[in-house]
Formats: C-alpha cells, structure tokens, sequence
C-alpha cells in the first residue's frame, strides 16, 4: 500500500465525526425495492479492483453485493498480485454466498506478493472457487461488455492498467460502456487538504489513467474531494462492527487482518479506515447526495488531474451535499435494517 494513503488512515477518526441513526430522506435509495412491473432492471456491472492493499477496496466489494440496483457480471483484479487479489474476490464471494459472479484474474505483472489480507487466503485453494475463474481476466471483461445486451457500467476502484489493455485488445467496449471510478484529486487532496494531490490510483499507472480517461465512453468519478473525506466512527461504526450480516462481518473480519498487519490492530474496533472507493459504487447507484460538475479532466504526466475544458468532459463528484446521508446509506446497506 502507498505511503500516503496510509498516513491518511490513521487519522480518518477527525475526518468522519456525525450523529447516529438514520437521516429521513434515505429511504428511496436504502430500501430493498419490491419487483414488480415498475421496478427497473438492476444495471450490469463490472468491478475492476486492487482489492489487498488498502482495505477500501473490500468495503466498496461489500456495499456492492448489498445494492440490489446493481447486477454484478464480473470481478477482475488490477494492477499485478494476480493470484493474491484473486484468492480474495473468490473466497469474499464464496463466503457471502455470492458465488455465481465470475472473476477474472489480471496479468501476473508488477508488483507482485501479496498484501494486509493475505492471513485470510493463506489457505484458500482458488481451484476450490465453484464460480467461473477466468485466467484472462482483460478478455473477460471484454466478452463481458461485448456479449451484454445492456450497456455495462465498469466501476475501477484501483490504478487501471488491466482496463487500459482491454480498451487497447477492443476499442468498441467504450461503445458499450460507461466508466464510474474513483480517480483523481480536483480541487481538494489528501485528508481535505486545499492543495490537490497526485492520487494514488492515478499515479500509480499514469498512462492507462491518461488512456482510459480520455476515451470515448460517458465518465464518471470520485475524485479525493468527495471520496477523501469517507469514514464511519461512533454509533454508526458499531452497527457495521457488530451485524451479523454476512457481508458486514465478512467485511469486519478481513478489516480486522489488515489492521493488525499495517501495526494498527485498534483501530479496526472503533472506526473505519477512509473509504475512498465505496464512493464509487454509490455513484454507480446515483448522484443525488453530491454535487456534480461537468468538468474537461487531463491527467498530466506525473499523475494530477487537471481541469482543463478542452480536455475529455465527464461528470466529477466534487462535494458533497450530505455527507451523513451518505454514512447513514452506507450502513444500512451493510448492516441491514
């Protein structure tokens, strides 16, 4: 994990202070809707992860499997540790009953190991996994968008060389898709800093960003001016810490080994890390809770992502209108009423 998201973690506690319970008004995203003749189809979607390193990852995985609006196709690790990454997805899906979603393993490339969660898998056998495993997991994703009778939206909470080689092997997917991923830093930086940063996801793999973030399919993203500023404490933590969700406690156990890996074993038991990329499963969902701007975003070479209104115009997440709306939804979900 970089360094600079995780001096972030430690101080996430200052960045999500707020009253508990549920704010009125949430009930028409939270609730489980009812089918019927009106209720809309949920939208196919692929999850593009570095899911291992910061534990955001497996929170956003989590609050996706609870968000009945979304019908998840396919898991594809990024950005290297192939095997890792793999074992994660499968065994997080399996143990939530989840398995039927496919995952598609990434090209075992730089860098490589294993990350904070590796306690969890060290016995998993991905053989062992009943879904589909597909070893190419970039053709995976590009069958899955091209076979899709749907357009498919392809939320990437990681750096995204995985996406880029896609885009490369079949140009038509941006015909088929849409992109909502948690990139960048506009006008805020880390832990809501006035000074905006070289965010990790992007400068971790500065051409792919500049590939898949310039390509013709409808963007959307989160940049650290919304999703930086994410975390649960107090009242709301605890009903997450103490569920009997299968997610919720899925998520809390492996939250758990991350903590005690990265030397902070307490905090685990009184708040969440930042939650960076659950933000970009929610915008998957919706907009109604933060302020949207259409912006033209270059991503420059060493990694920023610069206003610039001759550049690719997509939809930009750039403030929030409730915050604690947004805590109070993500709790319910993982919770449960």
């Amino acid at each position: 994990m970089n360094d600079t998201r995780r001096s972030f973690l430690r101080k996430s506690a200052l960045l999500g202070a707020g009253i508990a319970g549920t704010t009125p008004g949430l009930l028409h995203l939270s609730a489980q809707p009812t089918p019927d003749e009106s209720t809309p189809r949920p939208t196919p979607v692929i999850l593009a992860t570095d899911i291992g390193d910061d534990i955001d990852d497996t929170w956003a995985l989590g609050l996706l499997l609870k968000s009945p609006e979304l019908d998840l196709k396919l898991v594809m690790t990024e950005y290297g540790k192939a095997q890792y990454r793999a074992k994660l997805l499968a065994k997080f899906l399996q143990t939530t009953a989840h398995a039927h979603v496919p995952v598609g393993i990434g090209p075992d490339v730089e860098p490589k190991g294993e990350g904070g969660q590796a306690a969890w898998v060290k016995d998993y056998d991905l053989g062992s996994y009943p879904g589909k495993v597909h070893s190419d997991g970039v053709q995976a994703l590009v069958d899955t968008v091209m076979q899709s009778n749907r357009p498919v939206t392809l939320i990437c909470i990681g750096p995204m060389p995985n996406v880029a080689a896609a885009l490369a092997r079949e140009p038509r997917i941006a015909q088929h898709a849409r992109i909502v991923g948690m990139d960048g830093s506009v006008r805020l930086g880390y832990g809501g800093s006035k000074t905006a940063s070289a965010e990790w996801n992007v400068k971790a793999a500065v051409k792919a960003a500049q590939q898949v973030l310039s390509a013709p399919w409808d963007i959307t993203i989160t940049p650290l001016d919304t999703c930086g500023l994410v975390t649960l404490e107090g009242a709301r933590y605890r009903r997450v810490l103490e569920s009997a969700d299968p997610v919720a406690s899925t998520v809390i156990q492996n939250y758990r080994l991350w903590s005690r890996a990265n030397n902070t074993p307490g905090d685990a038991e009184h708040h969440s890390s930042v939650l960076f990329d659950t933000v970009a499963v929610y915008l998957a969902l919706g907009q109604d809770l933060c302020n949207m701007e259409r912006l033209g975003i270059r991503v420059s070479d060493d990694g920023y992502t610069l206003i610039d209104e001759h550049a690719k115009q997509m939809n930009v997440a750039t403030g929030w209108k409730s915050l604690d709306r947004y805590r109070d939804l993500l709790v319910q979900r993982l919770a449960g009423a």
